[in-house]
């Protein structure tokens, strides 16, 4: 790569490959914390093909934790709990 290309962003990224969704009773959740003041929200996305068709639901929260990890293992805990109580409404 050429010290212009480093310098103003040119040449080929790696493209990163998409997270591999944790499954709850068929719905494939990924957890996706938003940087936030402070540290990252609590969100993720909630997908379940239901008659063929995609449904996705964004969950985000007011929890902000400090770490982009912990923030991850918490979205994913209340994805969960989430599903447990909504089921398939989540997408009405």
């Amino acid at each position: 790569m050429s010290l212009f290309a480093k310098l103003f962003g040119g040449g080929s990224k790696t493209p990163e490959t998409p997270p591999e969704p944790e499954m709850h009773y068929g719905f494939a959740i990924y957890p996706e914390p938003a940087k936030d003041t402070g540290g990252y929200r609590i969100g993720a996305r909630i997908e379940k093909e239901i008659d063929g068709e995609l449904k996705s639901h964004q969950m985000l929260r007011a929890d902000v934790l400090g770490s982009e990890e912990d923030a991850k293992a918490e979205s994913l805990r209340k994805a969960k709990i989430f599903i447990d109580q909504m089921g398939e409404r989540i997408f009405r």
